[in-house]
Formats: structure tokens, C-alpha cells, sequence
């Protein structure tokens, strides 16, 4: 073969990195879930290009997987985490999630125009750990220690597959009641006045030069976006009577916002089925962690849903590293009530519409990036695992640097009588 036949053939293969052209792919005999609360049903799917080309029966395809009757699902949903922009949480080198500046109660600084997906890096070693448990798309977050603001910035949906940057509208993160009072005067009351400040002074109430202006030009053109419905806004916030604050001051000021946390969101939960307030929940919290959280009750989830609330799941401990365990937290709500449909599209569609990317990511439809995950069994279920993990109609190998560390310290010792090197040199 000649130097340059060889050289084609490489970059056709992705040796020299250049990545290979997604391969057709025929998926047949799927317990498909199309995402959702759609039910199962059994199908073919046809991938061309990265991208789903029909879903049905009859197809043929030069690439065959049989699911032979097992679950096969949208990638799903890997929960408000800091993926791709935090690498080891005690180490400040490698986390890009949060902004400090100023001093709590004394010198605010307030940038609604920081973007953590500006620090988003696809080669992160935690994003091939979540997609190999069958997630395949995060929410990045704002915030994090040291803010001086409860205003902590902006995040936005990412893809766990290749580096094209945060797609759709971005989010806006506010930290609310007591975890907030810190950085408003001690006074949750405070929070309401700092935002309506930041409000008065994009609608030109209060002049850029007024000694007690908080933004920069900058910042008043982020919120004035979020006041136009380019994006929405997602506050933490835990306590009832700081949720039905929120929803009268969304109501009043026409912005979109979702609630992250909510432990007595189900004491509220009409009003906010009326609002259709997504609400993103922690379906494992069973007591109370502090006087915000008074009325934590495991069936939240399911009261909420019950009630109309469109509802999905985060939790905040290890969130980045452990973000397949959104998994568990899903199941943990049908154990207490949720309809399983509803818990599904906690995972799939409801964080898609919340976010403004449902044309992109939470379902499978014809014309959409071919996501899909192949489960040994029930996807909300721990006891079962991701088979097969396809990206943009890519089969890729469930490989990490967890898996590659078990592969290596489970192997046979080295023999240094055999001349083998000790495993550090692997």
C-alpha cells in the first residue's frame, strides 16, 4: 500500500484522530421507550448518519444490534451537575463552577453574566464514567463555595459525546432562603429587595452610574434576556412560604423559573401545577436537614406529579462524579408512589422542556441525534446496567478511568522474574 493509500485509510479509521464517520446502525427487537411517560413498545430502530432514520419494523441495516426484548431508551438525563467543568472537588485548580469575588455582607459583587459553560472541557474523565451508565446529558451549574452573591451565574445543557459546547438556552442559578441569607444581609427577606434592585436597574429605574447600581452593562443584558423568555431561571430554594414568594414574583415579572430542591414544594403543589413550574427534586431526602426542610417527606415526588408539577430529580453530594446514581433516585420515587411513566420523564423530557433542547436530547424520534442506551433490565432499576451506549449513532465502549483502574489492579501481578514491569508502568 502506498504512503498516501495509508494515510487515507488511517483518517477513515480515526487513528490520527480524526474521529470516524457514525456507521448505520439497525437496532431491532426493542422494548423501545420513546421517552417521556410513553409506555414500552416493541420495535425496530434505524440509524443513518447519527441520526434516527425510522423506527418501526421490516428495516435492514449493514450494522445489526438485537436488543432481543430488552429496554432500549433515550440517553438520559445525568441531573444539574458540574461535569466537564470540575475534575477533583478538593483540588480549587480543577473546579471552573463557581465565581468569588467580594466580600459576604460587606462588598457584593453580583455577575449574572458568568457562564460556566465557557470552562466546559468534553475530555473531563467524568463524563466516559456517567455515559457508561447510560447518561447522556447534564445540566452544567452555577455556583458553589465562596459567592459572594445569591445571583451565582449561568450554566447550560452539554452532551456527554464529543465538544460542540452547551446547547440551547442558557440558566440562570439564584441561591433563595436560608441557604442565600449568607450573601443577602442575613435576611431572606433581603433577597426579594437585591432582586428587584437588579430588576429596577435593567428596566432603566436606576441609572449605570448610580452609586448604588449592582450591575455591570453586561449583567443587565444577561437578566434583561431572562426577562424577554430567552432562558429560565432556576433558584434553590426549600421552604413552602419561599416558594409561594417565588412564584408571585415570577408571576409578576413574566420570567420562567424551575425550582431545584424543594422539600415542602408538595405543600405548594396546585400552584405550582398551575404555573407549570418544573421542580427538580431529591427523591431520597426522608428527613429534614435543616428548618427550610421541616416538612421533607419521601413521596414529594409523587404528590407533586400527582398534582400535575412537572417533575425530575438532582441531588447534591457527589453530584458530578456520581451522576448515574440519578438513576437510583428516580426508582426511589416509584418505590414511594410515583407512577413510573411519571419518573421516566423526569429523566427524559421534563428536564428537555424545562432547558428549551427537547429537540435535541430526552426522547427518540425520527430526524433526532441517534442517543440510545441498551439496558440489561428496567433503566430505573440499580440492578440493572447499560449494554450498549450509542452517541450521535456511534457504538461506543463503555470505558473509564474507573473501569480501566479496576482492569489493571484485578490482573495477575507482574512477574519480575518474567522480565514484567511493575503495574505503574502500564
Amino acid at each position: 500500500m502506498s504512503r498516501r493509500l495509508l494515510l487515507t485509510a488511517l483518517l477513515l479509521a480515526g487513528v490520527l484522530g480524526v474521529p470516524a464517520a457514525a456507521q448505520d446502525l439497525l437496532i431491532r427487537n426493542a422494548k423501545l421507550v420513546l421517552g417521556g411517560t410513553a409506555t414500552a413498545r416493541t420495535a425496530d430502530i434505524l440509524v443513518r448518519n447519527g441520526k434516527i432514520a425510522a423506527i418501526g419494523n421490516g428495516f435492514s441495516g449493514a450494522n445489526v444490534i438485537d436488543a432481543q426484548g430488552k429496554f432500549v431508551t433515550p440517553a438520559l438525563f445525568a441531573g444539574i451537575t458540574d461535569i466537564g467543568v470540575e475534575e477533583v472537588s478538593g483540588e480549587r485548580s480543577t473546579v471552573d463552577a463557581s465565581l468569588s469575588m467580594g466580600q459576604r455582607n460587606v462588598n457584593p459583587i453580583i455577575r449574572p453574566e458568568f457562564d460556566v459553560t465557557l470552562a466546559y472541557n468534553p475530555d473531563s474523565v467524568l463524563i466516559p464514567v456517567n455515559r457508561a451508565e447510560g447518561m447522556g446529558w447534564s445540566l452544567l451549574s452555577a455556583g458553589g463555595g465562596g459567592v459572594s452573591s445569591i445571583v451565582l451565574g449561568q450554566g447550560g445543557v452539554v452532551r456527554l459525546h464529543g465538544d460542540e459546547g452547551a446547547i440551547g438556552p442558557r440558566a440562570l442559578f439564584v441561591e433563595l432562603g436560608s441557604a442565600g441569607a449568607g450573601e443577602s444581609g442575613n435576611s431572606r427577606a433581603a433577597q426579594w429587595m437585591v432582586l428587584d434592585q437588579l430588576l429596577d436597574e435593567v428596566r432603566g429605574r436606576i441609572a449605570p452610574t448610580s452609586q448604588f447600581a449592582l450591575l455591570t452593562p453586561a449583567g443587565r443584558d444577561t437578566l434583561r434576556k431572562y426577562l424577554n423568555g430567552q432562558g429560565r431561571v432556576f433558584a434553590s430554594v426549600q421552604r413552602a412560604s419561599d416558594i409561594r414568594q417565588l412564584l408571585r414574583w415570577s408571576a409578576a415579572n413574566k420570567v420562567k423559573v424551575a425550582i431545584v430542591g424543594g422539600d415542602e414544594a408538595w405543600k405548594v403543589a396546585p400552584q405550582l401545577a398551575a404555573a407549570k413550574v418544573p421542580v427538580f427534586v431529591n427523591a431520597l431526602n426522608a428527613l429534614p436537614s435543616n428548618f427550610d426542610s421541616l416538612g421533607t417527606r419521601l413521596d414529594n415526588a409523587a404528590l407533586l406529579a400527582k398534582a400535575g408539577v412537572p417533575v425530575s430529580f438532582y441531588f447534591d453530594d457527589m453530584q458530578s462524579h456520581m451522576a448515574y446514581k440519578l438513576r437510583q433516585l428516580a426508582g426511589n420515587a416509584v418505590a414511594n408512589g410515583m407512577r413510573w411513566e411519571d419518573a421516566f420523564a423526569g429523566l427524559t423530557t421534563v428536564p428537555a422542556d424545562a432547558m428549551g433542547v427537547a429537540s435535541r436530547v430526552g426522547s427518540v424520534a425520527v430526524g433526532r441525534d441517534a442517543d440510545l442506551v441498551v439496558w440489561t433490565g428496567d433503566p430505573l432499576d440499580v440492578a440493572s446496567v447499560a449494554e450498549r451506549v450509542i452517541m450521535s449513532g456511534k457504538d461506543l465502549p463503555l470505558r473509564s478511568r474507573q473501569s480501566e483502574l479496576r482492569d489493571r489492579y484485578t490482573a495477575p501481578l507482574p512477574d519480575p522474574a518474567a522480565g514484567q514491569l511493575p503495574r505503574a508502568y502500564d
